[in-house]
């Protein structure tokens, strides 16, 4: 089974450097490594004219004219050639045991359309260690639970994964692409989402497992998407992208519920009502609480437009 290493990078050069030497060190090499970069990001092409050497074995730069995560992924996509894709951020650095996991895992189960593992974080000097055991779930009420990067246990049944650290057999992928209606010039918040969700709508299985780790190092995110800086811009971007994902893959009975509970309840990332009115007790600004409950319906009310 040929095993394809996809990573999309834009002007990180350190963190590319700190994946590629980590994608050397692997006890199953990769079959081939294909990173997607622009064609006017001097800083990567640098890194990469250091790093692919004869010691790495069929290495392709695959160059993606238009900005975003999603153009990249899917430019990615058509350049591997292996029978599972991997795909790790630039900014992650896989465990030594990452490909050898990946590849047995597919080999072992002909019905496992995509395998997702935890991202072990670093932040501030320090390892984020906590464990959690409900992971990569969308429950009935629409409420996404992620904690990828505290998962702990068994691998089990999933129904959404996390892009630092995916694989998935080029089988289930077929002609699926990523979702290009997605909004944002940067990272496209929930894009893994909507993929590994679609490969589950599919008929396959969707499996995450701790084991399959890789260390992540999270970085300044370029475009409309900052990480820990958001603006009203990206929040509305993101909350349009999560309302078109869930209404184009739930049941209707499902949407009308996420729709509302998202409308009334809401998360403290997404604030509905409730939400909102906590910000206020917690002593946030009420004026800054409302613009961003604003930001989040309106972006819900461009998507559910989006779909009529």
């Amino acid at each position: 089974m040929k095993v394809t290493v996809l990573v999309p990078t834009y002007r990180r050069p350190d963190d590319l450097s700190r994946c590629l030497s980590a994608l050397l060190r692997q006890q199953r090499a990769p079959d081939e490594i294909v990173v997607v970069a622009r064609a006017d990001d001097e800083a990567t092409h640098a890194c990469l004219a250091e790093h692919v050497t004869p010691r790495v074995l069929n290495v392709e730069v695959a160059i993606v004219e238009e900005p975003g995560q999603v153009a990249a992924l899917n430019r990615g996509i058509e350049a591997a050639t292996g029978d599972v894709i991997a795909i790790t951020d630039d900014d992650a650095a896989p465990r030594a045991d990452w490909v050898a996991r990946i590849a047995a895992a597919f080999e072992s189960d002909p019905k496992l359309g995509a395998l997702g593992g935890r991202d072990w974080v670093h932040e501030g000097g320090r390892m984020i260690d906590g464990e959690r055991t409900l992971v990569g779930k969308l429950q009935r009420s629409g409420r996404i639970v992620g904690n990828h990067h505290l998962g702990a246990g068994g691998a089990r049944e999933v129904d959404l994964l996390k892009g630092a650290n995916m694989s998935y057999r080029r089988a289930a992928i077929g002609d699926r692409r990523f979702d290009r209606r997605l909004r944002g010039t940067g990272a496209q918040t929930h894009n893994d989402m909507a993929f590994s969700m679609s490969v589950k709508r599919a008929g396959w299985k969707l499996v995450y497992d701790p084991l399959v780790a890789v260390d992540h190092y999270p970085a300044p995110r370029p475009g409309e998407d900052p990480r820990n800086a958001q603006t009203l811009a990206s929040i509305r971007n993101a909350a349009y992208n999560l309302h078109l994902i869930l209404l184009g893959h739930l049941t209707p009975l499902r949407r009308e519920t996420a729709w509302w509970w998202y409308a009334l309840v809401g998360t403290r990332v997404y604030p509905g009502l409730v939400h909102t009115g906590l910000s206020a007790v917690r002593g946030d600004s009420a004026g800054a609480a409302f613009a961003r409950w604003r930001a989040v319906r309106g972006g819900a009310r461009e998507a559910r437009r989006a779909l009529v």
